[in-house]
């Protein structure tokens, strides 16, 4: 019998382990005998039909909403992932010379569609929930260094079936195996994503991995988002080569499909703001219920739990935010704690010659707009004062990173590490920058002081947050832990555009998000949305305001680096140490046998052109 489960409301991901472990016997079976029980095993054929060419010749075909892709490889095996709309009977990886492996089958609990999804002939006119079904199989016996072709097959309780095309797999590489990372976030539906990822693969060819700082989509519970976008911008259409968006630029029409990157290469995401999911609801829209975030420490306050028991964590989170869909879509290290407990949502991995560090360092994001009717990032909407349930609490942080926290002392004991110290290239990877140019670094990345305007008479007319610089947790204390271990790269998103710096020490700071959509750079006449006197004048009921934000450049110090090769120039021919841009989409490539990450752009204005390096560091490494 096939291994089957619907997993609403069930701690899956401590079954999904049981169920890799007795798979991966399974896969000895299959490799030993090249059938698996009840099946009927064969070289994989590689003139079969594509799953597009079944759909033609026979109706009503069932068909995988996702390509297969690569998940936490091991010395010895990969785990290979795919969904699909229908449970289906059973599921299976053919790989290699005839072997075969069974897949257990998991439904995402929360993925929705409201009237906003934007789905092809399909329409949501109120919120609805929406099956899908994740099949996971261990893929085992793998060297690092040989790749393997496979693919998936998804059998439908009609009896009809669906394969993927073939594609290729492999363990994880060893040391001193050369390799290329596809360095990259927010992509987000933006229109200039297709063709980013398209670019990538006809400049490089197939990546080896993909490291991905976080905001993979914009609403983590919308299914369309991440699966059947009818746009072609979903997160898996562009990373598969799947998509067929369409984009004009100066009245010429361009189709982009993006990319077939992730079915050969393993992925490894960081958590973005726009991974986290706030309080559901059966009314409110999912754009919404994404916004409608509480700080933890809040929920027994104004949502007490049932009985005398305190809260659960499922209660606590359901009351709050949660990253479930996103946990429940990839399979990731994990990282564990001092109390003995796992999360996934930060961890540690070691990928080749690189030690790869992803953290869980990001915010709720507010408005900076001061008006009264806005539940921003310095100020409550005024008509919401006596319902403090329904306060935004500022850009309070989703997961702590200061000196202290849970997440820091199991980064203290990472970089201490034999599997950190002895790796050559030492990389850490989150979403909130530490530093950039873009309007995303201020106010500083700490928990808003809350300040209570009060009349004479003690009436509340106003609610105010400021962010004292001095405590900003990733400069006081997150850079100068990875400053200390040697660090060379991090590597981070958010502002959607390209920019870079060196610190005092030498480490490397890179933000490589733009893909179009950027919000621009925020030096020389282009300040950032803080507030000034006259906005604090403007809003006539609140205290003065720390000034120390900062409109222009870098807030935390450091200068831009110009690219080193061919960077943009502005209108009077100046080069510019940035690209932010609508119609200029970039990416960067991670070269561990030479030790460089170069970045290159491709400009959509002129789909003909050429895409162009221009900019190349070094790492070194030991």
């Amino acid at each position: 019998m096939p291994l089957i489960r619907e997993m609403k409301g069930f701690p899956y991901k401590q079954l999904l382990l049981v169920g890799a472990i007795a798979l991966s016997a399974i896969g000895v079976i299959a490799m030993q005998s090249g059938n698996l029980p009840g099946r009927q095993s064969s070289p994989l054929p590689q003139g079969s039909p594509s799953a597009s060419e079944h759909a033609v010749a026979e109706e009503n075909l069932p068909v995988l909403l996702t390509d297969p892709f690569l998940q936490l490889p091991t010395a010895s095996s990969v785990t290979v992932v795919w969904f699909t709309e229908f449970r289906g009977t059973d599921h299976i990886v053919e790989y290699g010379d005839g072997l075969s492996v069974a897949a257990m089958t998991t439904q995402l609990s929360k993925v929705r569609e409201d009237s906003d999804s934007q789905v092809q002939d399909r329409a949501y006119p109120e919120l609805e929930n929406r099956a899908i079904w994740r099949h996971e199989a261990v893929v085992t016996g793998l060297k690092g260094d040989e790749r393997t072709t496979y693919r998936v097959t998804s059998n439908h309780a009609n009896g009809s079936s669906v394969s993927s095309d073939f594609f290729t797999l492999s363990a994880a590489p060893t040391t001193g195996q050369p390799l290329k990372i596809l360095l990259t976030s927010d992509h987000q539906l933006k229109p200039l994503t297709p063709a980013n990822l398209q670019k990538v693969e006809e400049t490089v060819g197939r990546v080896d991995a993909v490291f991905f700082a976080g905001d993979l989509v914009n609403i983590p519970d919308r299914a369309s988002e991440w699966f059947d976008n009818a746009e072609s911008l979903a997160f898996f259409q562009g990373l598969q080569g799947r998509a067929e968006y369409p984009l004009n630029k100066n009245g010429t029409t361009t189709t982009y499909t993006g990319g077939q990157l992730i079915q050969n290469a393993p992925l490894f995401p960081a958590i973005g703001n726009h991974e986290v999911m706030g309080r559901q609801s059966d009314e409110a829209s999912l754009k919404a219920q994404y916004a409608n975030t509480l700080p933890r420490d809040l929920v027994e306050k104004f949502y007490p739990a049932p009985g005398s028991s305190p809260a659960s964590e499922d209660w606590i989170k359901d009351h709050s935010y949660n990253t479930d869909t996103y946990e429940e879509i990839f399979t990731l290290p994990t990282a564990t704690l001092d109390d003995g407990s796992e999360t996934s949502t930060y961890y540690a991995t070691s990928f080749g010659d690189v030690r790869l560090v992803s953290l869980y360092v990001t915010q709720i994001w507010r408005s900076p707009d001061l008006s009264p009717e806005t539940k921003g990032r310095y100020r409550e909407k005024a008509n919401s004062l006596n319902t403090p349930e329904d306060w935004g609490y500022g850009q309070h942080i989703f997961e702590d990173i200061r000196e202290g926290s849970a997440q820091y002392q199991w980064l203290e004991k990472e970089l201490a590490s034999d599997a950190f110290k002895n790796a050559k290239y030492k990389v850490v990877m989150l979403h909130h920058p530490p530093h950039t140019l873009g309007s995303n670094i201020v106010p500083a990345f700490t928990d808003p002081v809350m300040i209570e305007n009060r009349a004479e008479n003690g009436a509340l007319e106003s609610v105010q947050y400021e962010y004292p610089p001095e405590e900003d947790y990733i400069i006081r204390d997150l850079v100068p832990l990875l400053e200390a271990a040697d660090v060379q790269l991090v590597f981070y998103g958010h502002s959607h555009l390209w920019n870079r710096f060196v610190g005092a020490t030498g480490m490397h700071f890179l933000e490589s998000s733009n893909v179009g959509n950027s919000y621009g750079a925020h030096i020389g006449d282009n300040p950032r949305n803080v507030p000034s006197d006259q906005a604090v004048e403007a809003a006539g009921d609140l205290s003065p305001f720390n000034k120390r934000y900062a409109a222009l450049d870098d807030p935390n110090g450091l200068t831009p680096v110009m690219p080193t090769i061919a960077p943009l120039e502005d209108e009077g021919g100046n080069p510019l140490p940035y690209i932010a841009s609508n119609d200029v989409t970039s990416f960067s490539i991670f070269d561990t046998e030479t030790g460089t990450v170069s970045s290159y752009y491709f400009d959509t204005r002129e789909p003909d052109s050429a895409v162009v390096k221009f900019d190349e560091f070094s790492l070194g490494g030991l």
